[in-house]
């Protein structure tokens, strides 16, 4: 494994880690008064400022005319669609429902992955992603102590239409992704994002602007933009750019670990056998993912037969 690889596996791990922790800080954030909508608003935007202002700092791309377009639906897969869907359907089911169906991200990428870049669905491939699955409802419902609440079906379809969405973004763009730097990709997404969804959002962000709350939300705000949004984006577009978009998506697992963690170092969770074995299970389910291989391996294998 050469040492770019290592790198983003890293930061795909680093990126699960912020979204994960992200979870309670924005709930946190949210049961201060910061509306849903208005929360989707500000990550977008502050994203969009953040990323123009590192762009140049960054080398100067001359992005084509084509790709503008692609550029914009690119951003409504992984950002209005995935982070404004996910917001309103989460706001009409349970926490319970909204996290199980986060864990068909990668079962979803790995048939459209087969679909549209003509991966493998190899036996090692499906028993990782199973095993990754597994893990992680172990884990959301071990965590749950009986409080997630009721379900909704449209919410839960919008949360399902919510990692879809994100799943044809990680295998329809792989192309586009690897042709600029992650500054130049970024910035346009996120602004093409913010324009999309400000329209939707505007009474709730221009009322809570105006509103007074504790510096301590206004922080926890900021680490939804900056490391929540930003960073982790970062992070993750440089392991879309180096991995298969199956191996991407299997690190969404590494959220509900995450979240598990937060809850028993600040003693509202306990952790146990049953969380002990998800984590493990999780872990040994990417590591089968990446030992799975790729189209071109396998073509290569085919040719020194």
């Amino acid at each position: 494994m050469n040492a770019n690889i290592v790198k983003a596996h890293l930061g795909l791990l680093a990126a699960g880690s912020m979204w994960g922790l992200m979870a309670p800080v924005g709930k946190l954030a949210m049961d201060s008064g910061i509306s849903n909508l208005s929360l989707a608003a500000m990550r977008m935007v502050g994203a969009a400022i953040c990323f123009w202002i590192a762009s140049l700092f960054a080398p100067k791309e001359k992005v084509s005319s084509r790709d503008f377009m692609l550029l914009f639906f690119a951003a409504l897969l992984s950002i209005v669609f995935n982070q404004g869907i996910f917001i309103v359907g989460l706001s009409l089911t349970s926490p319970v429902d909204a996290s199980i169906i986060t864990t068909s991200l990668p079962v979803t990428t790995m048939i459209l992955a087969a679909l549209f870049l003509k991966e493998p669905v190899t036996v090692t491939k499906v028993t990782g992603v199973l095993m990754g699955t597994v893990g992680a409802l172990i884990l959301i419902l071990s965590n749950q102590g009986g409080s997630g609440g009721t379900g909704n079906s449209l919410g839960n379809i919008l949360c399902l239409i919510a990692q879809t969405s994100f799943a044809c973004y990680l295998t329809i763009f792989k192309g586009l992704i690897s042709r600029y730097n992650i500054f130049t990709l970024m910035k346009w997404m996120f602004t093409y994002a913010s324009i999309c969804f400000i329209p939707f959002s505007f009474n709730d962000l221009t009322y809570t602007i105006h509103q007074s709350f504790p510096v301590k939300v206004w922080l926890e705000v900021g680490y939804v933009v900056l490391f929540g949004t930003f960073i982790a984006y970062i992070f993750m577009l440089f392991g879309q750019k180096t991995l298969r978009p199956t191996i991407v998506s299997m690190y969404n697992y590494v959220q509900p670990i995450v979240g598990a963690s937060v809850s028993v170092l600040i003693g509202i969770g306990t952790f146990g056998w049953a969380k002990a074995s998800a984590s493990l299970l999780i872990f040994a389910g990417v590591y089968v993912v990446t030992k799975s291989k790729s189209r071109n391996q396998i073509i290569e294998d085919k040719k020194k037969v």
